[in-house]
């Protein structure tokens, strides 16, 4: 089983950038496919974003990211990225990574289990 913790998260005004980190521990990495998610206060935990278990792999993107964030993976250094440019106000929100599998038309995290996040803030 891997253990994840993301990293990265921090104040920024609306129109900047942040890459989140989701460093993960165990050989077994490069066999999950991979995903972020975010709750954003008073709100429930939706799906970010998604890639193939292999580096360079598909990725999938819900419709209010799309065009501004990128996900990717490194599996030798274990880790995944989320890169977020262009951010908006309503991208404030802790941020976790899992390992998913697919959902329907979207992707659930496998183990329904999560991290502690980090938080990102945009102000307006």
């Amino acid at each position: 089983q891997v253990q994840l913790v993301e990293s990265g998260g921090g104040l920024v005004q609306a129109g900047g950038n942040l890459r989140l980190s989701c460093a993960a521990s165990g050989r077994t990495f490069s066999t999950y496919a991979m995903g972020w998610f975010r709750q954003a206060p008073g709100k429930e935990r939706e799906f970010v974003a998604a890639i193939s278990f292999w580096s360079g792999g598909t990725t999938y993107y819900a419709d209010s990211v799309k065009g501004r964030f990128t996900i990717s993976r490194d599996n030798a250094k274990s880790t995944m990225y989320l890169q977020m440019n262009s951010l908006k106000p309503e991208d404030t929100a802790v941020y976790y990574c899992a390992t998913v599998v697919r959902s329907g038309d979207s992707w659930r995290n496998a183990l329904d289990a999560w991290g502690q996040g980090t938080l990102v803030t945009i102000s307006s």
